[in-house]
């Protein structure tokens, strides 16, 4: 009696067992992801948003068009993207004709650049290290996760049906360009940045140089240092960025040299 028992309970557990094992390998065959089109969604959104966005800029602000200007701070891209293995073409530089010294990642990788950044930069490594900055927050998802969670990710996706509102489809523009992130992102964007800088073979500390000055009130550009307000605390992250850089050797060149960095710079004064 006890031995049939017994022989029924080990035939119910492999019985258990092979049901369990049928189970997980069913599961294992659907591709979730696709079954709830989680990605296909997030990437589409974000790829209308950019649009959106970048329209934005686009009909209200002045875009610079000088072949010269674009292909000197495309060198800078090319140079880091290829070192850093990132694929450019996924990084769209748009530069704007605007004395405010700032640059911003939209969704889908546009990154703005406004002509006061680069004249307020003494070298082609400050801009550098701001583009790196950037860079970091779009590979990084940042632009997302700051849009998902100061807005909501079912009003961004309102936003692409045509649903958000032009007002509230500039508000949030305006966000991105005018916010800062977390500091915890802030300080990974900063880091990535260095990384990229080093492994580019770009001096990471004139970025820290860049933050310091910055942060000092005496500068001439101060007033329009909308990068410094949307950046908090840029003293201790030059502090940290130095500290970060010492752990880091390389032999660092220039991009550019010294009379294309010159003439960037005259260009784009004019």
């Amino acid at each position: 009696m006890q031995i049939g028992v017994m022989k029924k309970i080990f035939i119910q557990g492999l019985l258990l067992i092979a049901l369990f094992f049928a189970t997980w390998l069913v599961f294992a065959q659907v591709d979730w992801m696709t079954v709830f089109k989680v990605h296909q969604m997030t990437d589409k959104t974000e790829q209308k948003l950019g649009e959106l966005f970048f329209d934005i800029f686009k009909k209200s602000e002045k875009e610079n068009v000088n072949p010269f200007v674009a292909n000197c701070v495309d060198s800078i891209l090319t140079k880091i993207c290829k070192e850093n293995g990132i694929d450019k073409e996924s990084v769209q530089v748009h530069i704007f004709d605007k004395d405010e010294v700032n640059a911003f990642a939209l969704p889908n990788g546009h990154l703005l650049i406004y002509s006061g950044l680069i004249s307020a930069s003494d070298n082609q490594e400050e801009l550098s290290g701001v583009i790196c900055h950037e860079i970091a927050h779009i590979e990084l998802n940042h632009v997302m996760k700051k849009l998902v969670k100061e807005v909501g990710l079912s009003v961004l996706i309102s936003m692409t049906t045509g649903n958000g509102g032009s007002e509230v489809i500039k508000e949030t523009a305006k966000l991105l360009s005018s916010s800062a992130f977390d500091r915890s992102l802030e300080k990974e964007a900063d880091i990535k940045a260095v990384e990229y800088l080093v492994q580019a073979k770009i001096n990471p500390e004139p970025f820290a140089d860049f933050l310091y000055k910055l942060s000092a009130n005496e500068h001439e550009v101060v007033k329009y240092l909308t990068w410094a307000s949307t950046h908090p605390d840029s003293k201790k992250r030059a502090e940290y960025i130095i500290e970060y850089s010492k752990k880091k050797s390389a032999e660092y060149e220039a991009i550019l040299s010294v009379a294309t960095w010159e003439k960037l710079k005259e260009e784009i004064a004019e």
